[in-house]
């Protein structure tokens, strides 16, 4: 784990070349490639190196953190030709990358909070920075203060922890607390990053001011620090967890469900495809919360799809908005007669996001299916709500935004670049194929 952290630090300087675009993209890919054949049936005991490893959980989110933010560079060309202060949008999405594999391949419990708060710098400097509209100091606060309102609390459970057993280390988190606040302290923090429906309302602000590439590290990585730190800690919480998890499985599927309906009454595109992502998240929370091993497996098959849907999703978004100048539905209309292939990508797109064959998206939700109606045969009312008003603003957003006459503003008639459907390629297809070697994703428990 050393060798790649070592290589992160020795490409601060390739960050600030003059004109290296395309060079640091390379990087990002190779750094990808070499972590991507580090794959092992034995991750524990494979790849420890001082205080870092990694089981198939850590590595499936650091392999999505490597492509998720190796494309972040590909999406924000513009930045570049326009030569936006592109050097320090390099060296802050570096430093994202650092932060976000020391966060996942920690395994002592202090240094996974140290490196979970410290991911939060560089999303709130790419929104401050970058973002194009006033209010994207407001959405910065709101994604600062409702992260920090859990952070104090879940330190102190942390230090509690540690003055009952002496060790911070996840090899020993096998002794079990029956200590509700403990429980509530730990998780809220992951509660508001997934994020749990009521504590919501920062994620449509800060997607909507943000860049596309604040967007994608957003909706792909930052949403799963919540997943994998409940999944990584709910081993030392079953005793609380078979009291209190009933309220967060309601909460996490009744949200999911009105967030549906929110969605169909979404304008912006960018703000339809955020309350999107809260609605997935409410089917993984719900799933973390039944504790059982469908459960558990199909949370990191939703993670990981959503990871890659969602974000190519909001590079859709911007590719029209590059282009029209807005995120309005009302005006983004009949794009088809202007750019049939990108409808064409449009139309995979929302169909992964409805959960349709073959994408990870419908292993997923046939895994949080079995899960949660092996939980409560009553889950079934409330799934069969989420899906058919998932595959319904899937939908709305498909047909709105490509049929119907097209808006005479000003349009610039370029039709897309090989850049941007290369873009899009490299977030669909790792989508679908993944699928075909689904097994891999029940070997970590």
């Amino acid at each position: 784990m050393m060798k790649f952290m070592l290589m992160m630090l020795f490409m601060i300087p390739v960050s600030f070349l003059s004109r290296r675009f395309w060079l640091n993209q390379y990087f990002y890919f190779i750094i990808m490639f070499m972590f991507f054949f580090q794959f092992s049936f034995s991750f524990m005991y494979n790849h420890i190196s001082y205080i870092w490893g990694c089981d198939l959980l850590s590595y499936l989110m650091i392999l999505l953190t490597f492509w998720v933010c190796s494309l972040m560079i590909l999406a924000s060309e513009s930045l570049f030709s326009n030569n936006y202060y592109s050097k320090m949008f390099l060296f802050t999405i570096l430093a994202l990358v650092f932060f976000l594999f020391c966060t996942f391949s920690s395994m002592n419990l202090f240094v996974f909070y140290l490196f979970f708060e410290m991911s939060l710098i560089p999303v709130l400097i790419l929104i401050i920075g970058w973002g194009y509209q006033p209010e994207r100091i407001q959405a910065g606060v709101y994604l600062l203060f409702y992260t920090l309102f859990a952070s104090l609390p879940m330190m102190i459970s942390i230090f509690y922890y540690y003055e009952m057993y002496y060790t911070l280390d996840y090899f020993y988190f096998y002794k079990m607390i029956d200590y509700v606040l403990f429980y509530i302290f730990m998780n809220m923090v992951f509660l508001i990053k997934m994020p749990m429906y009521f504590i919501h309302l920062w994620l449509p602000k800060a997607h909507v001011e943000a860049p596309v590439s604040g967007s994608m590290i957003l909706a792909g990585i930052m949403l799963k620090l919540g997943g994998y730190g409940l999944m990584r800690l709910m081993n030392t919480m079953i005793l609380v967890g078979v009291k209190l998890n009933f309220y967060f499985v309601i909460i996490g599927m009744v949200g999911g469900f009105l967030v549906s309906l929110i969605c169909l009454r979404q304008s912006d595109i960018k703000s339809l495809i955020a309350y999107s992502s809260v609605a997935h998240m409410g089917m993984v929370l719900g799933s973390i919360m039944t504790i059982n091993y469908w459960g558990f497996c199909g949370s990191l098959v939703m993670m990981v799809a959503h990871g890659l849907c969602s974000s190519g999703l909001f590079c859709l978004a911007n590719i029209s908005y590059e282009r029209l100048m807005t995120r309005s539905l009302f005006l983004n209309k009949g794009l088809i007669n202007l750019m049939p292939t990108l409808s064409l990508w449009w139309f995979l797109f929302c169909s992964s996001n409805m959960a349709a064959p073959p994408s990870l998206n419908l292993l997923g939700e046939i895994m949080l299916i079995n899960s949660l109606i092996s939980w409560s045969g009553l889950m079934m009312l409330v799934i069969s709500m989420i899906s058919f008003f998932g595959a319904a603003y899937s939908l709305y957003l498909y047909s709105y935004s490509q049929h119907g006459m097209f808006y005479s503003g000003s349009y610039s008639y370029f039709l897309g670049s090989i850049r941007e459907y290369l873009l899009l390629f490299l977030h669909w297809i790792p989508l679908n194929l993944l699928v075909l070697k689904s097994e891999f994703m029940t070997l970590w428990l």
